[in-house]
């Protein structure tokens, strides 16, 4: 109930998109949310809770798989709201141990994705995960269950595209400081990443994490115009 206006927007952003465009769910990643809530706030390394990883790691397994159930509540009531694809973003998987990220990260990113429900009509949902600096990770996080794997801009995308070939989508992955130049160098390489990732089964155009703050909205206009360009030719010249 305390997140209602969560669901309640979901329903009047799907209202006002009137099947114009697709409307994707999120919520962070069991793992990333566990890392907020015993750091009490952001942090560049997360210190507490990879010694935490290490010296109790059953405490912070259990909390992990409290927080999936969560997570699965969430974006199922998303669903029902009208989302039409969800993603997991898994902010700081990164930061773990390749063990540590499989048993912590990876395995409760498969949980919530196998507790996500059809949509209330019976549509099968696409759902995305992206794991930041999860790069070297990239074949079990195609294979976790998702139907789309987001990648940060250190992600050569065609090299990753020849890895997972038709397995999964691909989401991504410009830098997000390039939306810090000016529009030709924004233009420049948003027309790079769209053919790097290929055709098949499918890209989402994304930055390889979020935006930031300070970034000129005449920039986010040339990005996008850019993408709408780049793939119009993708798909005249197919």
């Amino acid at each position: 109930a305390k997140l209602r206006y969560v669901f309640d927007a979901v329903r009047e952003i799907k209202r006002a998109l009137a099947g114009r465009l697709p409307l994707i769910g999120f919520s962070g990643s069991p793992f990333t949310l566990a890392c907020y809530m015993i750091e009490g706030a952001g942090s560049p390394d997360f210190a507490t809770v990879r010694r935490m990883a290490y010296g109790r790691p059953e405490l912070l397994q259990r909390l992990v798989t409290i927080n999936a159930r969560a997570v699965a509540a969430y974006l199922n009531e998303q669903i029902v709201a009208g989302a039409d694809a969800v993603m997991i973003f898994d902010t700081w998987g990164g930061l773990l141990s390749a063990s540590a990220f499989r048993s912590l990260s990876l395995a409760s990113m498969r949980a919530v994705l196998r507790a996500l429900q059809p949509a209330p009509d019976g549509r099968h949902v696409p759902t995305i995960v992206f794991t930041k600096g999860g790069g070297q990770w990239l074949d079990e996080l195609a294979t976790c269950g998702a139907s789309c794997v987001g990648l940060d801009w250190t992600v050569d995308i065609a090299a990753a595209r020849q890895r997972v070939g038709a397995r999964v989508a691909l989401q991504g992955n410009l830098d997000p400081l390039v939306l810090l130049t000016d529009p030709g160098v924004v233009r420049r390489e948003a027309a790079a990443v769209v053919p790097a990732a290929g055709p098949a089964p499918g890209h989402i155009f994304n930055l390889g994490h979020g935006i930031v703050p300070a970034t000129p909205p005449e920039n986010v206009a040339a990005l996008v115009a850019a993408v709408h360009d780049e793939s119009r030719a993708s798909r005249a010249g197919a």
